[in-house]
């Protein structure tokens, strides 16, 4: 993968004129669009549930991705990180044994950590002072999601959830561009497609194929063998 965003251009509306809404428009490259379709696909046919019956896919995604992050021993690509939104730039919010890895428990670090720091207003929790993004897409997997390692930041979206303006902008602050955001919806997935499995060895395709295994071997519980982990 390489460390630059795509972006698409926009096309033409049914009366010919073009869509200025859609010109420049980030999109993801095609193995981040197949991990995180793999997992969105997974989740929008067996979702999490709530106590109260409710479907929780985009908690269901998280769950997903957070056990490829395991199996491939921290060095997943896809985080799910929250950030530190009274920092410039917004500072993640790691595990202080790790220093990497994002923080496991976010209420416990604001009881520890907040009030320590001279720099922080008063807590008032909803106000955005921390924000996680669905997903944080980071250059190299070894180093902290820090601004300067944000490949992507993806926002997703299950219908008929509408799009947050104020969220958008806090996520391009911690991107540190607008066009390193995002916004993937459930429909851009083509399910139908999502069971078929690569035949190339995990060694000639290192991370790539370290990456595909990982999500197949967590969706299909285990059913499918568990991926070897490049050593580079």
């Amino acid at each position: 993968m390489n460390g630059q965003p795509s972006l698409s251009q926009g096309g033409m509306s049914p009366d010919g004129k073009i869509n200025p809404v859609g010109i420049l428009k980030p999109k993801l490259d095609p193995q981040d669009k197949n991990v995180l379709c793999s997992a969105i696909c997974y989740c929008s046919g067996t979702p999490n549930i709530s106590q109260d019956g409710k479907h929780l896919k985009q908690a269901c995604v998280a769950q997903r991705l957070g056990e490829l992050d395991e199996i491939l021993q921290r060095r997943s690509p896809y985080k799910q990180v929250s950030y530190d939104m009274t920092k410039r730039p917004p500072r993640p919010i790691l595990d202080s044994q790790t220093g990497n890895s994002p923080h496991g428990w976010i209420p416990g670090w604001i009881n520890k950590y907040w009030n320590d720091d001279p720099e922080h207003p008063p807590f008032k929790p909803g106000k955005g002072m921390i924000r996680r993004p669905d997903v944080v897409i980071v250059k190299d997997a070894s180093k902290p999601p820090t601004q300067d390692n944000i490949k992507q930041v993806v926002e997703m979206k299950f219908p008929p959830d509408p799009p947050k303006v104020e969220q958008a902008q806090d996520y391009a602050n911690i991107a540190g561009n607008k066009n390193r955001v995002v916004e993937m919806t459930s429909t851009e997935c083509d399910c139908s497609q999502q069971s078929q499995q690569s035949n190339v060895p995990v060694e000639q395709l290192g991370w790539a194929a370290a990456i595909a295994g990982g999500m197949m071997f967590i969706l299909t519980r285990g059913r499918s063998p568990r991926p070897m982990t490049p050593a580079y």
